[in-house]
């Protein structure tokens, strides 16, 4: 197992009048080569618990292992971990700082100690991956947009070459052409590289379409964890916790109410139309 949350707890403020619990006993396996959907409404611990996942919060109680290593033991090399679970917050703004795309990019490997061949080669190879071209590379990142600063900021935590990839909402505040491009991209990294992404979102038709696994957070608990279809089904459950499926979950179920023998588990707009293509097919014979 790439990562194991073993009994996590963390409290913010610990020893403080005003303390509070963000997580509450959680218990994670998240294997390799997966596609991993994390959702909750906003202090739900969502953000909390992937800031756990490469050390930078230490749990107040539990264990966090990695590659079957105590990652709080004091002989746990963190820069390392660092380097294998990267992090992309949501605002990439904070993690883009240096006078030119190109640059920003190597500064994750070079802090590695990596010979300047090797760090230009993987910067360069984290930009084609992620589709920005080499007539950007000399821009200052912050003459991009928005879309094009998330690329570069992922990017920069590829070119260290990382096993586990966590997105912290890559796509808030991009219209739907750029979340669906920045996903895409994210999608066909998946297939190249074969690393594990962990995606928090608040967009459940993202969450449908792309990830394998989906993780429920809920007061800093693990309300639902399972396959997209199986945590859709729960979708009035959802709603009393502030979330909801996505649209296709409520018109298929609507369908199915009305008499209409289609498949309520649809997730997707294609599921949904090879359901009812099926239906109206039955219906003509």
């Amino acid at each position: 197992m790439a990562l194991k949350v073993d009994h996590v707890s963390y409290l913010y403020e610990e020893g403080m009048p005003l303390s509070r619990k963000a997580l509450d006993d959680i218990c994670l396996d998240i294997p390799q080569d997966q596609f991993i959907g994390v959702i909750g409404h906003t202090g739900s611990g969502k953000s909390t618990l992937m800031q756990h996942l490469n050390g930078l919060l230490t749990p107040t109680e539990g264990h966090i292992y990695y590659m079957g290593r105590d990652i709080s033991a004091k002989d746990f090399d963190r820069k390392m971990l660092r380097s294998k679970v990267g992090l992309v917050f949501q605002y990439p703004e904070h993690q883009l700082f240096e006078t030119d795309v190109f640059a920003d990019v190597c500064f994750g490997p070079k802090n590695l100690g990596l010979p300047k061949e090797e760090i230009e080669g993987r910067a360069g190879e984290a930009l084609e991956k992620v589709g920005i071209p080499r007539e950007m590379y000399s821009m200052s990142p912050f003459e991009l947009s928005g879309g094009q600063k998330r690329r570069v900021a992922i990017a920069g935590v590829l070119a260290m070459q990382p096993e586990i990839l966590i997105l912290d909402e890559p796509t808030a505040g991009l219209d739907p052409r750029g979340r669906e491009e920045i996903l895409d991209q994210i999608r066909q990294l998946r297939r190249q590289t074969h690393i594990t992404v962990l995606l928090v979102s608040h967009s459940m038709e993202d969450v449908a379409e792309y990830v394998d696994r989906i993780i429920v957070m809920n007061q800093g608990r693990i309300m639902y964890d399972d396959v997209p279809k199986a945590v859709f089904a729960h979708y009035r459950e959802l709603e009393q916790v502030g979330l909801a499926a996505p649209q296709v979950t409520y018109i298929m179920n609507a369908l199915k109410e009305s008499g209409l023998e289609v498949d309520t588990q649809a997730t997707t707009i294609q599921e949904a139309a090879c359901s009812l293509r099926k239906v109206f097919s039955a219906v003509g014979r």
